[in-house]
């Protein structure tokens, strides 16, 4: 790098409380091309079994130091251009740590805009400027200093307008000091509010910000999620804004870093300094801290996101069930459509419940037949609007005939989206839209994470003010966490869609497109290495991404397991070790306790070769017990309902059984089973203090929840994780069975 700037390795390990060695050595993995799925499953030798959110860490604080050295070396040039680096500026420049430092640094030798400062400068009253800041024993005093610059042709009348003039010019100097503006940006924080207020005296119909119309709270202490509402409604034009703080001590701050005390002309400077805070620093310093603010609020917000995506995406898949979902739907009825185990569309209906109780006995009758026809016994029932109607009259069906009958309320955010996109209309081109939207509704019971990686994720309705945050900033985030659940999860080769391909380490939109066209013209992958025939598929891509892809009941067994090829040669070895073969690898049906007992025998450190350590061994052991682990199996299974409640139903203190739908910092929306979800607030999560929401429940837990509070009126449910104490429950505590 430019002028000698390097990374300190050994600095970025203990910030990480890791070794310079792991630090280094991902470093040098990720910038051969390697992703971090592959570096954290195949790669763990090399790095001493860091996992991926280490790994992650590494690649993020390395980024943003390799921007610190970049801008450090641009800002070195542009200052050297003009001549005016000297050696202890170029020092201070390569000590910096932040983007913020080097700012304050380069702020004298910006290109200057028209300023009053520049004015005066244009008049010649620099010399004068500096006369005053740095006086010799020529100065007598400010008058005739001064009074040699009048010169009314000039627009200097009187030595009045030439120490404003030098004023100016002064005042700047003291607003771009770096040490300055620092003494006075740690005085914000540590001292400064957030003041808002309405725009208007009149509350008008801006109710979402009532809360806000009259709010101030120290810089440090406000909440992420306020900081977004506050945004959200400055940018509306409900609120105004402001930062207040303390000027005096301030001021006092910049005098006593100047070393102003014993100036010849300390009043004079005084002035300047109150200037230059009023002016200059002040506005900047303030918006500074409001960018700051945002950008915690934002990525705290985005944080929250992607643990509440990484949960949803992880939800456990329904295998082997024949499943009719429903996209509930008032004036334009409820759209049906079954789906096979595998999620191959099998027919679609139209069935309508509003109206007289003859048009919902017809639609009663509809359904039930339509379930006959498919052979299904399990209903997905999107949580749109008419939700809780449609889950009433599937719930009567139930009661009347169909008692083998189950069914699950399904997050349906971003169906519609889905259905009237591109991926969708590849898939299904002879369908209508609503249809497409209904067989997604399905597949997310079948299959969450395949289907929904199709949606663009900020769509999913599982975070918080989405639609307020930098898009790059979240895509990002938001791709990464997608990109992790694939390859955590695997994916089947000959079955997979593009979508869901393109997240597989090492492909791409492009790659996977090629790989559906091959299937499509070629048929079934028969093994891992016909990836290379592959048009655009070359060895680099196929180390990358072979061991996420696997082929169940291809030519080679070891292709259905997470077994990297590069080390095929020695898991054959490890087996000649046992005088067993690949067909004696157990199946998706097969116990594994005959290849367990003599893989128990084994000392794993014999097998160890140079390059293929221990811990591919032990996963390699691990593969060959279990091939083709899904980690979702080991996860609670969707709550499946046979009976409705509904709002007049419940009591303080009934007991519920529901599913956390989103989780925020205030606390978490649950699925109870009525029409509107319940409130658990974080202050009635746990008998504890609880500082974060996500340490208690995460999106898709299934829990038991009591009822709080209802409010008929505004349709609320407020919940309580904690279990009631006997003096409440005296009285016969009643427990819903949904």
């Amino acid at each position: 790098m430019d002028d000698g700037v390097e990374i300190d390795y050994a600095d970025v390990a203990s910030a990480l409380e890791l070794t310079p060695r792991q630090v280094e050595t991902v470093v040098s993995l990720l910038d051969e091309g390697n992703t971090v799925p592959f570096i954290t499953r195949y790669r763990k030798e090399a790095t001493g079994g860091m996992d991926e959110e280490q790994i992650r860490r590494v690649q993020s604080d390395v980024t943003a130091r390799r921007q610190v050295v970049e801008r450090s070396s641009s800002v070195l040039r542009l200052i050297a251009a003009q001549g005016r680096l000297t050696p202890e500026l170029r020092q201070s420049i390569l000590d910096a740590q932040t983007l913020k430092r080097l700012d304050d640094l380069y702020l004298p030798f910006r290109p200057r805009r028209r300023s009053r400062a520049q004015a005066a400068r244009t008049l010649g009253l620099g010399p004068v400027a500096e006369r005053i800041w740095n006086p010799d024993n020529s100065t007598a005093d400010l008058a005739s200093l001064a009074a040699a610059c009048v010169d009314p042709e000039r627009a200097l009348p009187d030595t009045k307008a030439v120490l404003r003039g030098a004023a100016d010019i002064l005042a700047e100097r003291i607003g771009e000091h770096p040490e300055a503006r620092d003494r006075v940006r740690r005085l914000a924080w540590r001292s400064g509010q957030l003041r808002v207020r309405a725009a208007s005296p009149e509350e008008g119909d801006e109710r979402e910000f009532r809360d806000y119309r009259d709010y101030r709270e120290r810089l440090g202490r406000v909440p992420p999620h306020r900081v977004l509402a506050i945004n959200r409604g400055e940018a509306t034009g409900a609120l105004r804004v402001r930062i207040d703080w303390d000027d005096e001590p301030a001021c006092a701050m910049i005098v006593d870093e100047l070393n102003l005390h014993r100036h010849r002309f300390e009043a004079f400077l005084r002035d300047c300094v109150v200037d230059a805070l009023r002016r200059l620093i002040r506005p900047s310093i303030e918006r500074e801290i409001r960018r700051e603010l945002t950008d915690r609020a934002e990525g705290h917000a985005v944080d929250v996101f992607v643990r509440n995506l990484r949960k949803l995406l992880m939800q456990p898949p329904l295998r082997g069930m024949r499943v009719v979902a429903i996209d509930p739907g008032l004036r334009s009825g409820c759209k049906l459509a079954a789906l096979d185990e595998y999620g191959n569309y099998l027919g679609s209906d139209v069935v309508y419940i509003t109206g007289s109780p003859e048009r919902r006995e017809t639609a009663c009758c509809r359904l039930a037949e339509f379930l006959r026809t498919y052979e299904c016994s399990v209903i997905a029932i999107g949580n749109g609007t008419a939700c809780r109607e449609t889950e009433e009259l599937v719930a009567g069906l139930i009661e009347r005939e169909c008692s083998h009958v189950r069914y699950v309320i399904v997050n349906e955010a971003g169906a519609s989206i889905y259905s009237a996109g591109s991926v969708a209309r590849d898939e299904f081109p002879e369908l209508d839209a609503t249809v497409r939207g209904t067989i997604s509704i399905g597949r997310r019971l079948q299959d969450p994470l395949s289907e929904l990686v199709k949606i663009e994720a900020r769509h999913l309705g599982v975070g918080m003010y989405q639609h307020d945050l930098d898009p790059n900033r979240l895509r990002k985030s938001l791709e990464q966490v997608i990109e992790s659940c694939v390859n955590q999860v695997g994916v089947d080769l000959n079955f997979a869609s593009a979508s869901l391909l393109r997240h597989v380490s090492g492909l791409t939109q492009r790659s996977a497109r090629r790989i559906t066209q091959y299937r499509h013209e070629n048929g079934g992958f028969r093994s891992r290495s016909q990836l290379l025939d592959v048009p655009g598929i070359g060895t680099a891509t196929f180390t990358q991404a072979a061991g996420f892809l696997r082929i169940n009941g291809g030519d080679n067994p070891l292709d259905a397991t997470w077994i990297h090829p590069e080390t095929y040669s020695v898991t054959r070895k490890l087996l000649d070790r046992l005088s067993l073969s690949l067909s004696d690898l157990p199946g998706e049906r097969t116990s594994p306790t005959p290849i367990a007992e003599r893989l128990s025998t084994l000392d794993l450190e014999l097998v160890a070769e140079p390059g293929v350590g221990l811990p591919t061994i032990r996963d390699i052991v691990d593969s060959l017990l279990r091939p083709g682990l899904d980690p979702r199996s080991s996860l609670p299974a969707p709550v499946f309902k046979q009976g409705i409640l509904r709002l007049s139903d419940l009591t303080v203190g009934m007991e519920l059984t529901g599913t956390v739908l989103n989780v925020v910092d205030f606390g978490a929306f649950v699925d109870v089973g009525v029409k509107d979800c319940g409130l658990v607030h974080i202050s009635r999560m746990s008998t504890s203090y609880v500082s974060c929401p996500h340490d208690v429940v995460s999106v898709g837990d299934v829990v038991t929840v009591w009822v709080h509070q209802v409010d008929a009126e505004r349709h609320r449910v407020g919940l309580t994780l904690v279990t009631p104490s006997p003096e409440r429950t005296e009285g016969g505590v009643e427990q819903a069975t949904v």
